[in-house]
């Protein structure tokens, strides 16, 4: 495979759209100088730009690979990385993997090579604010139904999915994304990854307020004043969260 870089690759966002990028990469012994999201991006570029289309075939024959070549761990890595927001993620996913399909099921544990540090400190990353947002999302009754909007710097959202399909299995909830731009939303049984720009929530009804009001009084009234310390909150409940957090976000 050559490393001259002289097209760039566009592709539909999707995980199996980057597949099929792949798969083109290797099929046509090139190497992208860039892939981009069509949908997000806005980067002009010197290179001539190819289109992608996203295959389930070949796509299929990508991800079946992965786990065959260089084991179960580098699968969870990939579909992990894929989630994160590093700079230029499709790139470093494929240098990653084009050194995968040499070295084989011992590919994450060469941590000295840059394309496996670089997956591993963003996939820790996304791991690390994903458990923060298992206990700062907070919700708000609206009509019946449980919503929550996060806006997180990852793509947390599948990654935080099953807990919280497993928490509030009884109730019907939607936990928005502002900045993937997508939701989560759970029925009756049944859940859903729907992409949207910006949801239009109601006004709050008297009894949300007066519920904000309890949970605000609540959180106040266990505080210790002799022990307040400002550096210390911000440290385990960093002020970027407070946004969207009912007991704090008054005080931004």
């Amino acid at each position: 495979m050559s490393d001259r870089s002289t097209v760039v690759y566009y592709y539909d966002g999707s995980y199996d759209g980057f597949l099929c990028c792949v798969f083109e990469s290797f099929s046509e012994k090139e190497q992208p100088a860039a892939i981009y999201d069509m949908y997000a991006a806005d980067q002009l570029s010197l290179f001539g730009a190819k289109m992608i289309e996203t295959t389930p075939a070949l796509a299929l024959r990508v991800r079946d690979s992965i786990p065959n070549k260089m084991g179960l761990e580098a699968q969870d890595l990939l579909e992990k990385a894929f989630l994160t927001c590093l700079r230029d993620k499709e790139l470093c996913m494929l240098r990653f993997m084009r050194l995968g399909y040499k070295v084989g099921r011992g590919i994450c544990s060469r941590m000295t090579e840059p394309a496996v540090d670089t997956l591993l400190k963003a996939v820790k990353h996304l791991e690390r604010e994903a458990h923060l947002y298992l206990g700062f999302v907070r919700f708000s009754e609206c009509g019946g139904v449980l919503i929550s909007e996060i806006e997180p710097k990852n793509n947390v959202l599948p990654v935080i999915a099953p807990h919280f399909l497993n928490r509030f299995s009884g109730e019907d909830f939607m936990i928005f994304d502002r900045t993937n731009k997508v939701a989560l939303m759970y029925k009756d049984g049944e859940h859903v990854f729907v992409h949207a720009d910006r949801i239009e929530l109601p006004p709050e009804s008297p009894e949300e307020k007066e519920y904000r009001a309890m949970w605000r009084t609540f959180y106040d009234t266990i505080g210790i004043e002799g022990r307040r310390n400002e550096s210390c909150r911000r440290t385990h409940m960093p002020k970027r969260y407070w946004r969207q957090m009912t007991e704090v976000k008054h005080l931004i």
